[in-house]
């Protein structure tokens, strides 16, 4: 295994670059499904029916506290990643696990959200609105719940081993996916949310 010491640790050796590589195409198909689901959606944000409209369902506060946890939570897992490259273990961990709790928090909105539109009355079967809203958001919110499972494991792995070229490599690739999403929300606040509160 070849290793070059000059890269940070997370690119140090050839299958790590090639993880990170890989990645990113993982990254590629996930942009075309949220540019799928964003298609669906903005075909159909007006096709209400006898449902609420966007207008009436949207609270700009929530959405603002989402908003701001998770550009939050992007900016502490950057922290993180720089915490590691310098070998600082605690405060990597510190800054890994605040971006966890700050996701959490926007789950939690998130699903208070969503049981708000329930008892509207506004449900997957209502509206062709509605139900591509939920799929879109869901999927988001769906991804954020792996990214946060998927971190928290991360974090024990470091806890227990340390920072390796595994643990690095692991730690920076979430890294991105949990930047993909930031850059998704942005998207969902401003063609969802402000579009539809307009």
């Amino acid at each position: 295994m070849k290793i070059n010491d000059a890269l940070p640790l997370e690119y140090r050796t050839e299958e790590n670059s090639n993880k990170i590589f890989g990645f990113w195409l993982f990254l590629g198909a996930e942009i075309v499904l949220f540019s799928t689901l964003f298609a669906v959606y903005l075909t159909l944000w007006n096709r209400t029916g006898s449902g609420p409209t966007g207008k009436e369902l949207f609270e700009i506060n929530g959405v603002i506290w989402e908003t701001v946890l998770l550009l939050t939570s992007s900016f502490t897992c950057g922290l993180g990643i720089h915490a590691m490259r310098l070998g600082m273990k605690k405060p990597m961990m510190i800054f890994f696990g605040i971006t966890l709790l700050l996701g959490l928090g926007f789950l939690g909105i998130e699903i208070t959200e969503f049981v708000n539109y329930v008892h509207e009355g506004a449900t997957l079967q209502t509206s062709a609105f509605l139900s591509s809203l939920f799929v879109l958001l869901g999927t988001h919110g769906l991804h954020v719940t792996m990214g946060f499972l998927w971190g928290a494991g991360i974090l024990i792995q470091i806890k227990r081993q340390g920072f390796t070229d595994e643990t690095a490599n692991k730690s920076f690739i979430f890294s991105l996916y949990w930047h993909f999403l930031d850059v998704v929300w942005i998207f969902i606040f401003s063609f969802v949310y402000l579009k539809g509160l307009m």
